[in-house]
Order: structure tokens, then C-alpha cells, then sequence
């Protein structure tokens, strides 16, 4: 038999929340940390506008900047998992890091994950390791993954953690050559972030056994790869995006069982828009509203992060009993042409797999 995976624990480290419930409430309230860089500049010289976590120095570098905020949000779902008495074992972890970019090269991948790898030595619950996704659809690719193994067998219980951040000279310079930072004469620009986002999670019988609380059961995922690219000069279709959702949202009994709420990664971008509304009319039957709900404007452009603190803005909406109804679907579209959706619902699962 298989048993379908289940959110048990969720963590965030923001620039408007130091843990996952603190950020999803800012979010809620829309407060911002969206300002002025002490010395930073956009791609004018002008002071560059941006969202950044207020405890760490201006001048901590790139690897090192990302290591404190993922570490932040592992120390956090890793004790949450452990006042609960499920961290037995080492858990595996499924870290979604940004693309290769100007600013962030795979050595600084490595070093990111080195540098996770001695945050909970010598515990016994030190986590295994392993990048799982890249860029805005990463967090959610690494939790299509944890699905298919705790379905499989392979895990009991996974840790997907998503972290990124723009804060980097050359990176501000890529992204200013590239129209994509917001400023001056620029239309769809981004406001540059940095956050990071975790998930633990659980086979049914794991959740069910130690009582960890069932946060969000995961009712699909689905993953594609987009030709027509951000960065290229093809007419955006939204083709890799619909085609995600639609495999994540394979089990819905429709019409009974749409979608009530929409997270994403809109973060300004002509491109993410129209994308989206593309996908609307391929998808359109499987929701309830095609509006969506992005915190861009309160922690800026978090990349990598992003999917995975969808889902913490999801399900804690269902924790503190303000969402719209039980489902809602998370997407995300990374740069390089991956594409990943999520279905998550609220409480018991409304079907057992056989």
C-alpha cells in the first residue's frame, strides 16, 4: 500500500518574519521591508530599493548571507519536529538553491551546502543532503520529489528548504542589464529579496503515530519544462506551466473539488503575468477564481524560496481559519525552463489511495 504525504511542520526565516507563523501574519497584514539599501545600487547608481533581513550585517557575503537564512529555517522545522519526538533518524533534506547566475556560481552552491551540513553537528538528527530543485519552481520540483519517495518507501520523512537572495553586487548588475530590476524606466522590474522556506514532510502513518499535526495533506504535484524561455524572444504561451498543474490536479473530483486559492511567484515580470493568464485558459476548469496571492511587495523577489513559502502562507492560512476554502494550488517558473505546481488541501485527506 502507499500512503500519501502530508505537511507536518512548516518554517520560514523573512525579511518581515523570523519564523514561519510572524512572516505569514505580516503577509497577511501586508506590512513591507521594502527600502533603501544602506550602500547598494540599481542599475542607475540609483539607492537600490530592496527587502533584507534586518539581523544580518549589510556586508555578509553571498554563500555565506544564504547559509544563515536556510540554516534559520532548519533550525526551525527541525525543532519543531523534535518537541514532537520524530527526528529519530537523520532526515533527509531537499534544498532548492537559485540558478546559476551572475553572483552565485555552483561552487557557491556547495559551499551553501557545506555550510547547512555543520549547523546541527554533532546531533544525531544531522540531516543528509541533496539539491533537489533550482530557481522559483525548485522548492516545489525537491517537494515532488519527497512525495514520490514517501510513496515509494524510500522516506518516511523529508525536509524541503528553499532559499535564495538577490543582495549581490554582480547579481544586481545581471539583473539590471536584463530590465529585470525595478527601477527607473523599467516597467516590470522586480524589488530584490532574500528568505528562505521549509516543509517537513511525512508519510501518513509517521504523522499519524507521533502526532505531528497534519498541516496540509499534498493532493498532487506535477512538474515540465518550458521551451519559450523568460529570458528568450519566443511569444510566452504558458504551455510548461499548464501542463504542471494539470498533472498535479490529476486526482481532483471536479467539479466538486476546485481549487479555492492560488500562490505563485508573480513578482512584476510581463513575462510571469502573461504566463499565468495563459495557463488560466487551459486550466480554468479546475478553479474557483483565477486571482492569486503573492507577497512580492512585502519580501521582495525570494527566487528559490519562493514555492516553498507558498505553501507556508497556504497552510497557515487554514491554521488560523482565514482561507477562502480547503485546496489551493502553489506554482512556481523557474528561469532555466522548469516549471512545478502543488495541490494542497486542509485537514484529512478527502481519499484514501488504495
Amino acid at each position: 500500500m502507499t500512503a500519501p504525504a502530508r505537511i507536518v511542520a512548516v518554517a520560514a526565516r523573512t525579511p518581515i518574519g523570523l519564523t514561519a507563523e510572524s512572516s505569514a501574519a505580516s503577509a497577511r497584514a501586508r506590512l513591507s521591508r521594502l527600502a533603501t539599501h544602506p550602500f547598494m545600487v540599481d542599475g542607475l547608481g540609483q539607492p537600490l530599493i530592496c527587502a533584507r533581513d534586518g539581523l544580518l550585517d549589510e556586508a555578509l557575503p553571498g554563500p555565506a548571507r544564504l547559509t544563515a537564512l536556510a540554516g534559520a529555517a532548519l533550525e526551525e522545522v527541525v525543532f519543531k519536529l523534535a518537541v514532537l519526538g520524530e527526528m529519530r533518524q537523520p532526515p533527509k533534506v531537499l534544498l532548492a538553491l537559485p540558478e546559476t547566475r551572475p553572483g552565485f556560481s555552483e561552487d557557491d552552491a556547495t559551499k551553501v551546502v557545506e555550510g547547512l551540513g555543520t549547523l546541527l553537528r554533532p546531533s544525531k538528527a544531522s540531516p543528509r543532503f541533496e539539491v533537489a530543485g533550482r530557481g522559483h519552481a525548485g522548492a516545489l520540483h525537491a517537494l515532488s520529489v519527497a512525495t514520490q519517495r514517501i510513496r515509494q518507501g524510500a522516506e518516511d520523512l523529508c525536509i524541503v528548504l528553499g532559499v535564495d537572495g538577490y543582495l549581490e553586487a554582480d547579481t544586481l548588475d545581471w539583473l539590471a542589464a536584463h530590465r529585470q530590476l525595478a527601477g527607473e524606466g523599467v516597467r516590470t522590474g522586480f524589488f530584490p529579496g532574500e528568505a528562505a522556506g521549509a516543509l517537513a514532510v511525512a508519510r501518513a502513518s509517521v504523522q499519524e503515530r507521533s502526532g505531528l499535526p497534519l498541516l496540509a495533506s499534498l493532493r498532487g504535484t506535477g512538474t515540465a519544462v518550458e521551451a519559450r524561455g523568460i529570458q528568450g524572444d519566443a511569444e510566452v504561451l504558458g504551455e510548461g506551466l499548464s501542463q504542471a498543474i494539470l498533472e498535479a490536479a490529476t486526482g481532483l473530483r471536479l467539479p466538486e473539488e476546485r481549487l479555492d486559492a492560488v500562490y505563485c511567484d508573480i513578482n512584476g515580470e510581463r513575462y510571469r503575468t502573461e504566463e499565468w493568464g495563459f495557463a488560466v485558459l487551459r486550466t480554468q476548469q479546475l478553479l474557483r477564481d483565477s486571482a492569486y496571492i503573492s507577497s512580492v511587495d512585502c519580501w521582495g523577489e525570494v527566487g528559490a524560496a519562493s514555492g516553498a513559502l507558498s505553501c507556508v502562507l497556504a497552510t497557515q492560512s487554514w491554521v488560523r481559519g482565514y482561507a477562502s476554502g480547503p485546496r489551493a494550488l502553489v506554482w512556481g517558473s523557474s528561469e532555466g525552463g522548469l516549471r512545478a505546481a502543488a495541490v494542497l488541501e486542509a485537514g484529512p485527506p478527502s481519499r484514501r489511495e488504495p
